[in-house]
């Protein structure tokens, strides 16, 4: 009984010692990053808020968050001066060409609803480099939004039209996965080209990657990303820029033996497979949407 005594005495002394002692400390929630991060809203915050958040319900994640990314790659943040421009122009060129040919409505059941900046590419440890990801239909992750300029912007240079083409190809690639998850397309478009797909990708040119059929050398990774890099290509280069792809297929047989109008033809086969898949499945007349989001971004850059 005396020892019990003894044991409550000293659980007591110390309690009052660790009180008097937090009485000394600054509060945890003082501590950055254990208590959660705030600022005060400003600029960036409300045109996000109005132009997406309020319409659409997708909030966009600029301030920087390492957990947001693989913890094991380097990446630095976005400039905050990038921002407001890069969702502008994601605005035009993708939300309102998609709302244009099907609704709203149908924009925000399949939008993801979180955009995650990061300033830099994501490299990874074969030499490729991450541009985009996306999370369960939920989360989209863009890439290299520091080297976000169009002519409107200062220093702007036709050479950084092909960084811009970039997010945008990201984007129509990770949205059009999001799409092929509600509905599939049809199994025929993995016939198309069937045996020539590889894990070996990375080393292959995309001008070599159309001698076999397909529209880029990462198309060949798989069936999925053959189909959504059809709809990403198709969509940011437009019918002129796809129909210069087809039409410029050397002669002769790639080094897998696929002759000129094979490559061709299956190209073409693809492009009516995913013109159709968006009219039966999404009641979307592809070549408009084309056209509009060709168009957009052409307004950007030329």
């Amino acid at each position: 009984m005396l020892k019990l005594k003894s044991l409550l005495l000293l659980i007591a002394c110390c309690c009052l010692f660790s009180c008097s002692k937090r009485d000394t400390m600054d509060i945890v929630e003082d501590i950055p990053g254990l208590g959660g991060d705030t600022w005060k809203p400003g600029t960036i915050d409300k045109y996000l808020y109005d132009s997406l958040t309020a319409p659409f319900n997708v909030a966009v994640k600029y301030k920087w968050d390492q957990f947001e990314f693989e913890v094991n790659k380097t990446l630095v943040p976005p400039k905050e001066d990038k921002i407001i421009p890069v969702v502008e122009a994601i605005r035009k060129v993708w939300i309102s060409t998609y709302i244009a040919e099907a609704d709203s409505l149908f924009f925000k059941k399949y939008c993801p609803k979180f955009l995650i900046l990061s300033g830099s590419a994501s490299w990874n440890a074969n030499g490729t480099i991450t541009l985009g990801t996306a999370e369960g239909g939920r989360k989209v992750v863009l890439y290299l939004i520091n080297e976000f300029r169009t002519k409107t912007m200062p220093g702007y240079k036709l050479s950084d039209s092909a960084n811009v083409k970039q997010m945008f190809h990201v984007i129509e690639h990770e949205f059009g996965h999001i799409l092929h998850q509600n509905t599939m397309y049809p199994v025929d478009f993995k016939r198309v080209t069937a045996g020539l797909y590889t894990g070996n990708w990375n080393n292959i040119s995309d001008a070599d990657a159309h001698r076999d059929g397909f529209i880029t050398a990462y198309a060949m990774s798989g069936f999925d990303d053959d189909f959504v890099e059809m709809i990403s290509i198709m969509l940011v280069e437009g019918k002129a820029g796809f129909d210069k792809i087809v039409n410029t297929i050397p002669a002769g047989n790639s080094i897998n033996g696929t002759p000129q109008a094979t490559a061709k033809a299956s190209l073409r086969a693809k492009e009516a497979i995913v013109v159709n898949y968006f009219n039966k499945v999404w009641h979307i007349d592809f070549y408009s949407l084309q056209n509009r989001t060709r168009t957009e971004i052409e307004k950007l850059l030329y």
